[in-house]
């Protein structure tokens, strides 16, 4: 199992060092039944997803819009938790590298080395935490670390540079670099010098991947966010699509790859 849950993060470090710019797609467990959940993911898989983002449904998901909360709120009521969770990042995990988002909360209700135990043993490669508390960073990540889990941390936009070394103390995996200062799911536009300078700062302060998701609505608006990034996350987009009508979330998913594939990776110093 050891070797197994090492070849998962091997995964998601070999993924994320190409040169072009990859595409993960966040899914949110419970929103389906499993046998219908696992055919989304595979579809998603087939139309291009590179990696997977796999959401533990949350009571409170602050950090969503309307569209994800919406969401949440139905993987609850059919009584989707935490072993549901776990068995869609199983089979995520066999299709492409995966990473489970999370809110603290969740984290800590079910207890931080037995969800990190539940999750390294479905295959994941790691866990982000969105809202990590500062005084239980060092238990997490004792948690992850021990069950050979990386992980990734969401670097709020408003983070000064000198806060940023603390910030970014004990991640793996990736950083993860807010389009928009917005709640997932927002449409408006999105400043890309800004962006530009924010990861610039955050390649300064550690030496791991960087990704960027929350804003990114559109195909175009990902091609113009790639050059700057290892991995372009898409949540909203493919979300709205398994609520509404799951049969178009592939070819959602298909259109951003699309926009991707031709990009590559700025070299920023």
């Amino acid at each position: 199992m050891e070797r197994d849950i090492l070849l998962a993060a091997q995964k998601l470090d070999t993924l994320l060092a190409q040169p072009a710019c990859r595409l993960g797609v966040f899914v949110l467990a419970g929103l389906h039944p499993q046998t219908t959940e696992q055919l989304h993911l595979d579809c998603l898989a087939q139309a291009g997803a590179d990696l997977f983002e796999i959401g533990f449904p949350h009571t409170k998901p602050f950090l969503d819009g309307p569209v994800i909360q919406s969401a949440y709120r139905r993987a609850l009521r059919h009584g989707h938790g935490l072993d549901h969770t776990a068995r869609a990042v199983e089979h995520a995990a066999r299709l492409r590298p995966t990473v489970v988002m999370a809110y603290w909360d969740s984290v800590s209700r079910y207890r931080p080395k037995h969800v990190t135990g539940l999750f390294a043993d479905a295959g994941a490669a790691g866990v982000m935490v969105v809202d990590l508390p500062a005084h239980m960073a060092a238990r997490w990540h004792q948690a992850a670390s021990s069950a050979g889990l990386v992980t990734p941390s969401l670097v709020p936009r408003h983070t000064p540079k000198s806060g940023l070394p603390a910030a970014v103390a004990g991640a793996s995996g990736w950083l993860y670099a807010p389009a928009s200062t917005a709640l997932t799911g927002h449409q408006g536009a999105v400043d890309i010098p800004s962006l530009a300078d924010f990861t610039q700062l955050l390649r300064q302060a550690a030496s791991i991947p960087i990704v960027s998701g929350v804003g990114i609505s559109t195909p175009a608006l990902a091609a113009r966010v790639a050059p700057l990034v290892n991995a372009v996350i898409i949540g909203t987009p493919v979300v709205r699509a398994l609520l509404t009508n799951p049969g178009q979330a592939p070819a959602v998913a298909a259109s951003f790859a699309q926009a991707l594939r031709p990009t590559f990776r700025e070299h920023r110093v």
